[in-house]
C-alpha cells in the first residue's frame, strides 16, 4: 500500500485515510487475518510521529536493519526506546503482546495424544525455536501416547556428558511410563542431526531397552522446521 504525502512533506495522518484502510476499521470489518504484520502492530502503536504515521512507523520497526518481524522477538525494550517515536509505554505494550502470542500459541490442552512426529513439533515448537541455547528434553507418554509431562535434561551444546541416562530416565521410572520422545532444538535453524545427536540417541535407545522403556523418537526442531529420527529411519 502508497501512502500519499501531504503538501508539507509530512505522512497523511491515519485519520485522513480511506476508513477501510485503517488498520482498526479493517480488522472490524475484514478480520485480523486480513491485516499485515506492519497494519497489526500500528494497532498496538495507536500513533506515529510528526514524520511518520503509526504504520510506516511500525514498517520501519520490523523492517530496521533488514531483519524483518522475526527480530521483535529479541530486541529489548531499551533498544525500542531508542526508536525514534517509541517511549517506555509503546515499547513495554509491543513487548507484553509478544509475550502474549508466545504464550498463547504454547499454551498446551491437558491431555495431548501424540500420533507421528508432526504432533510433538507443533506442541513445542514456538517454546523451543526462538532459543538461543540447545535445549535437551525428554517427553513422557503414557499407554495411550498421551503426554505426561516433559523434563528438561540439559541447557547447553550436546554431549554425553551433558545428556546422562541417569537424568533421561529419573522421571520416566517415577512416573512409570513407559515410552518416551527425546527433543532438542537447533539455535541455528539446521535440523540434520550431528554425529553427537546419533551417538546420544543409541546409547539412550539401549539404556531404554535394558530397564524397559521404549524411546519411539528424537526430534530436532530448527527455525520451523523439524527433523525425525524415525521418519527418516534412524530409529
Amino acid at each position: 500500500m502508497i501512502y500519499l504525502k501531504e503538501s508539507l512533506g509530512c505522512s497523511r495522518k491515519l485519520k485522513d485515510m480511506v476508513l477501510e484502510e485503517r488498520p482498526r476499521e479493517k480488522m472490524i470489518l475484514k478480520g485480523v487475518k486480513y491485516l499485515s504484520n506492519a497494519e497489526l502492530l500500528a494497532i498496538l502503536l495507536r500513533t506515529g510521529t510528526k514524520n511518520r504515521n503509526a504504520i510506516e512507523l511500525a514498517n520501519y520497526i520490523i523492517n530496521k536493519d533488514l531483519q524483518g518481524i522475526r527480530h521483535l522477538q529479541d530486541i529489548s525494550i531499551e533498544e525500542l526506546c531508542e526508536i525514534d517515536g517509541i517511549g517506555l509505554s509503546k515499547a513495554t505494550q509491543i513487548k507484553a503482546a509478544l509475550e502474549l502470542g508466545l504464550r498463547v500459541s504454547s499454551a498446551r490442552p491437558s491431555k495431548y495424544k501424540v500420533k507421528n512426529p508432526w504432533d510433538i513439533y507443533k506442541y513445542y515448537m514456538e517454546s523451543l525455536r526462538y532459543e538461543q541455547k540447545e535445549i535437551f528434553k525428554v517427553v513422557l507418554l503414557n499407554t495411550k501416547n498421551e503426554i505426561i509431562t516433559d523434563v528438561d535434561v540439559s541447557v547447553g551444546t550436546l554431549n554425553s556428558s551433558l545428556v546422562h541416562p541417569r537424568e533421561v530416565f529419573k522421571e520416566a521410572i517415577k512416573r512409570s511410563s513407559n515410552k518416551m520422545i527425546l527433543i532438542h532444538n537447533h539455535p541455528s535453524g539446521n535440523i540434520e542431526p550431528s554425529k553427537e545427536d546419533k551417538s546420544i540417541t543409541d546409547r539412550l535407545i539401549r539404556c531404554g531397552d535394558i530397564i524397559g522403556i521404549e524411546i519411539i523418537d528424537h526430534i530436532i526442531i530448527g527455525d520451523g522446521l523439524y527433523y525425525s529420527f524415525k521418519e527418516n529411519m534412524i530409529i
